[in-house]
């Protein structure tokens, strides 16, 4: 990671915000409630997580409409448990995303980052809806300049290449002063490097090395030493 880094793009969630943390217990709760006693409640997590891939990469290809990517997660929640799906598809997600909103929290690193990082031009790069990324940003009381998702930038996501240049013109850089942080390793570490923008790639469970050449931490609070410290 060499030249001056005058900006930085964030990640949103699983980087400044506990998702997962936050999705589990949303969907453990929806799930007690809707089959109270399923003898696979410990699984519902899991089974939730691994639908969002498929799900949320058809809304970002526009193969479907926000909405009707959430009734189709639900169905196939439903049918993975073995359960009759509410016939109110929309009000079960509804009902599921007020369990997720009461456990949005920043991780306890990121407040002591930002306040060494200050300098920089800030922004967030992610692939969520733009209303439900806004209304997590402000929630957790960030200060990070523009929240910037597929929707704003002419429906290229990460890693699409023209997100990446795309975020760093909105924030009047080019993208080789743009250093990207976050926790996927396609979306927010080797998509940049297509365009010239450096990353760094946070494992927060200490999951294994970083591919080579890009930088690892493991929390928020090794970012300002390791800027400090490059060439």
């Amino acid at each position: 990671m060499n030249g001056a880094i005058n900006g930085i793009l964030f990640d949103l969630d699983g980087t400044l915000l506990d998702h997962r943390g936050a999705a589990d217990a949303a969907i453990t709760a929806w799930v007690s409630a809707l089959a109270p006693g399923h003898p696979r409640l410990a699984e519902a997590a899991a089974l939730w997580a691994a639908l969002e891939i498929p799900h949320l990469a058809a809304w970002q290809a526009g193969e479907c409409s926000w909405q009707e990517q959430r009734r189709r997660r639900v169905r196939a929640l439903c049918r993975e448990l073995g359960v009759e799906p509410p016939a109110d598809l929309e009000a079960a997600f509804a009902t599921y995303t007020e369990h997720y909103r009461r456990g949005w929290a920043a991780y306890p690193d990121v407040a002591p980052a930002l306040a060494k990082l200050r300098g920089h031009t800030f922004g967030i790069l992610t692939n969520g809806s733009q209303g439900v990324q806004e209304a997590k940003v402000r929630a957790l009381g960030l200060d990070l300049g523009p929240v910037l998702t597929g929707e704003c930038l002419g429906g290229q996501f990460k890693p699409s290449p023209g997100c990446y240049t795309a975020a760093a013109r909105a924030l009047g850089l080019p993208p080789s002063q743009v250093l990207l942080v976050g926790d996927d390793l396609d979306k927010d570490v080797r998509g940049p490097a297509a365009v010239g923008m450096p990353s760094v790639w946070i494992d927060r469970l200490g999951a294994e090395p970083a591919p080579a050449g890009f930088p690892r931490i493991t929390s928020l609070t090794e970012l300002p030493a390791l800027l400090a410290a490059r060439p």
